[in-house]
């Protein structure tokens, strides 16, 4: 399928590099020539600006040089006419009959509809989700899962090769009070009055662990330590994860363990290569601090810790990469492992983070920078918070306290397509408010039903023609109206659409694009009869015809979303 922005520009370069051979135009550098849909639809289907652009290097007013332009413009199928608009607008119609033959244009492409080839031979990896094993996944969590998911899809279809990644820790402080706790809901299973660890985790689903090991190994593990019950809790609570995303329909190809760059030492390898860069250096505080700060580490007899000089790359101050007691921050083994990302060969590289990881996502960059890596190479998105409701309440949650909603239950409530299209329609940058009430609810307020309903209608129209037996092969599409147009001509904008959210990484582009079509589609449905006494044979299978195309585009729509498309509701 044609993206009809980048068609109609290219005619007009080509009509301006005719119109300066033939001495209509001076000679100048053609600047980016920019086309999109036109404001006013009676004005043209498509816009371009460039006239008003050129004037200043034609030394011509815009409509001379849009003159000048559209007397050379070339000829193409697509184009039905081309009109000039005060001060300076060329406008373009598309040709009626090319257009109702688009029908057969989508249905020849099929599944594959818009596929591009933006990333052909390009490799890229999205990683996303990144939670550690202390519990199961929630809602919150579970937007970076559908939001991954979504760009990797996105990725996919315009060609890239894409491999998706879950990075993960299952040591330190946090999994430490998990193999804690678990061991003492162990033991008050068994009967013992065993206290929770005070940073422990509160959370049922402990509980719920604890009874089903005691059912597993009895007392045996009455005298065992915490690490036994953490590697434990670890297989169990991945488990979940892994089933609850693949429920979600979210599946990743490698699950990198933090772990392993210790193993392998990347980590102290890293802090090497930044020695030697000159941005790692020992000190109690960093270099640019005050003297109340200095005080202050004197006093409490602070030892020497490693700093990362990012302040020289652009941060507010240095940051600290391994403590005065040897343990590493987040920061250095952050930079490790996407120094093994940048290792590996990916040519394009995106991060879905939630809205705490803001500040650690720079340092990591910097990191790269000073490591001689090109940093515009990784692309991070951060996503803002989930707050969800029922019955116009707040609920309120967090893995530690126990008292959250998980992923799973959210959708027994209201169905994966729910789950996906509720956090996927909104910008990253935006909070979402997941209302529970109207992602069941099975009426046109519900947008998830409003877009799926306009398959499932297209559904209906060929079990009726199956029952029929109408064939729509060769039908004649000259016999379509103006209706049918109008659904097409959004269509048409769907390579448009991919393009613009692939190029900023923006899912909900698809989600906002698929909403605007349906309510296209379904007042369209509604005038547009297949199956009437006043509709003759051959318009009906032209418009069958068509129909057939329409469930073909809402398929590939809910695809793209991670959605499924239902034949019946």
């Amino acid at each position: 399928m044609k993206i009809l922005p980048q068609e109609h520009a290219l005619l007009i370069e080509q009509a301006i590099r005719v119109a300066q051979a033939a001495g209509d135009l001076p000679p100048f550098d053609i600047p980016p020539v920019r086309v999109k849909p036109a404001d006013n639809a009676e004005l043209g289907d498509y816009a371009s600006p460039i006239a008003m652009q050129l004037a200043g290097l034609a030394r011509r007013s815009p409509l001379q040089v849009a003159e000048s332009i559209v007397q050379h413009m070339p000829a193409a199928p697509f184009v039905g006419s081309v009109e000039i608009a005060k001060p300076g607008f060329i406008n373009f119609r598309l040709n009626p009959d090319w257009l109702k033959h688009q029908t057969e244009a989508i249905l020849a492409e099929g599944d594959a509809l818009f596929t591009m080839d933006i990333g052909r031979g390009k490799r890229a990896q999205v990683e996303f989700v990144s939670a550690n094993p202390t519990g199961p996944l929630h809602i919150g969590r579970t937007r970076g899962a559908v939001l991954g998911d979504s760009i990797a899809r996105l990725l996919e279809a315009v060609g890239y090769e894409v491999e998706r990644e879950y990075y993960f820790n299952n040591a330190g402080r946090q999994m430490e009070m998990l193999g804690r706790t678990l061991r003492a809901r162990y033991l008050q299973a068994l009967g013992h009055s065993e206290p929770l660890p005070e940073e422990g985790y509160a959370g049922e689903y402990l509980k719920d662990i604890a009874e089903a090991l005691v059912a597993e190994v009895g007392d045996t593990w009455q005298h065992e330590d915490w690490p036994v019950f953490k590697e434990h809790a670890e297989q169990v609570i991945f488990g979940w994860i892994r089933n609850s995303l693949l429920r979600l329909g979210v599946r990743h190809d490698v699950f990198f363990n933090e772990n392993s760059l210790y193993e392998t030492g990347a980590v102290w390898k890293t802090l090497e290569a930044l020695r030697r860069s000159g941005y790692a250096y020992d000190a109690p505080v960093w270099e640019g601090a005050d003297e109340e700060e200095r005080r202050k580490a004197q006093a409490a007899g602070a030892g020497d810790a490693v700093w990362f000089r990012s302040s020289e790359l652009g941060d507010e101050k240095d940051r600290v990469m391994v403590k005065a007691s040897g343990e590493p921050t987040y920061t250095l083994p952050d930079i490790a492992y996407h120094a093994n990302k940048f290792d590996r060969g990916f040519d394009l590289m995106v991060n879905v983070l939630g809205a705490d990881h803001g500040t650690q996502y720079k340092t990591v960059q910097r990191g790269l920078q000073a490591l001689g890596y090109d940093p515009s190479r990784l692309h991070v998105i951060i996503h803002q918070m989930v707050r969800i409701y029922r019955g116009g309440e707040l609920i309120k949650g967090s893995t530690r306290a126990g008292d959250v909603i998980p992923l799973d239950d959210v959708m027994d409530e209201v169905g994966t397509d729910s789950v996906r299209y509720f956090l996927l329609a909104r910008s990253a940058n935006t909070d979402v408010d997941f209302d529970l009430d109207l992602a069941v609810a099975q009426n046109n307020e519900n947008p998830v039903y409003y877009i799926q309903n306009a398959h499932v209608r297209c559904a209906g129209i060929f079990r009726m023609a199956a029952q029929r037996d109408i064939d729509d092969a060769g039908a004649d599409l000259s016999l379509l109206g103006e209706p049918e147009m109008a659904f097409l001509r959004q269509v048409l904008r769907m390579g448009e659409v991919l393009t613009y959210a692939v190029e900023e990484l923006a899912p909900h582009q698809v989600a906002f694009f698929a909403g605007e079509t349906a309510r296209l589609f379904h007042p369209m449905y509604d005038s547009v009869r297949v199956f009437h006494s006043e509709v003759p044979e051959d318009v009906a299978r032209a418009r069958l015809r068509f129909y057939r195309a329409a469930r073909l585009v809402f398929r590939r729509l809910l695809a793209l979303m991670g959605m499924s498309a239902p034949e019946v509701m």
